[in-house]
């Protein structure tokens, strides 16, 4: 008299199985709702880097601004007595060029302090636009600082030819006076290659991704 009923069983417990066969998507849900689950992410967190970097260049761009204010000043001043134009052609290429065009060097210095100025406070205020500008104002002044280096060796260059003709050094003296001189264009070298490598290094850590999320 029970066997109607195993057999019922039976055939509900097979039939819940062709369900479930027919129905994958009901045995993966659980899996499927556990990995779309949110995550969390350490977006809009501040970091040291960021934080120390902003108000280094802060207050080096403030400096530079009142410096270049004050050069701007003297030039404005001193280049109506001048004729940068036509002493440039005796001087070297960049010396000539710099000597040539002092009062847009001098202004071309000041808006870069003021545009690393707003950049450095915007890199504080963690704003995207402003990581973009103050990395692009570094690979300006890496460009810059290998140029300088140029002038450096010209302008040295140019001080040991005067010397050297308007003044006869005596031999003794003239390896002393050269190694000062050799000791000089090692020391603008190394100086100018180590701080651009200190710039890359910033420029690097601007573009990690941990610290583009603090932009996000």
């Amino acid at each position: 008299m029970f066997a109607p009923a195993a057999e019922t069983k039976i055939v509900q417990a097979a039939e819940a199985e062709i369900d479930a066969a027919q129905r994958p998507e009901d045995v993966a849900s659980p899996w499927v709702w556990s990995a779309e689950l949110p995550q969390t992410l350490n977006v809009g967190a501040r970091s040291y880097f960021v934080t120390a970097t902003a108000w280094a260049f802060i207050v080096l761009a403030a400096l530079a601004c009142a410096s270049a204010l004050v050069q701007n000043a003297t030039v404005a001043s001193v280049v109506p007595g001048l004729r940068p134009i036509g002493e440039a052609a005796r001087l070297p290429l960049l010396t000539g060029l710099l000597v040539g065009y002092l009062p847009w060097v001098m202004g071309a210095g000041l808006l870069l302090s003021g545009a690393t100025l707003a950049s450095a406070i915007g890199l504080l205020l963690r704003l995207d636009w402003a990581r973009r500008t103050f990395i692009g104002l570094l690979i300006v002044a890496i460009v810059a600082n290998l140029l300088a280096l140029w002038l450096q060796q010209e302008v040295v260059q140019a001080v040991v030819s005067t010397t050297l003709s308007l003044a006869p050094i005596p031999t003794e003296v003239l390896g002393v006076f050269g190694g000062f001189v050799t000791a000089a264009r090692v020391m603008a070298v190394v100086v100018t290659v180590g701080a651009c490598l200190f710039l890359g290094w910033i420029i690097r850590g601007l573009m990690s991704p941990s610290v583009r999320q603090e932009f996000a």
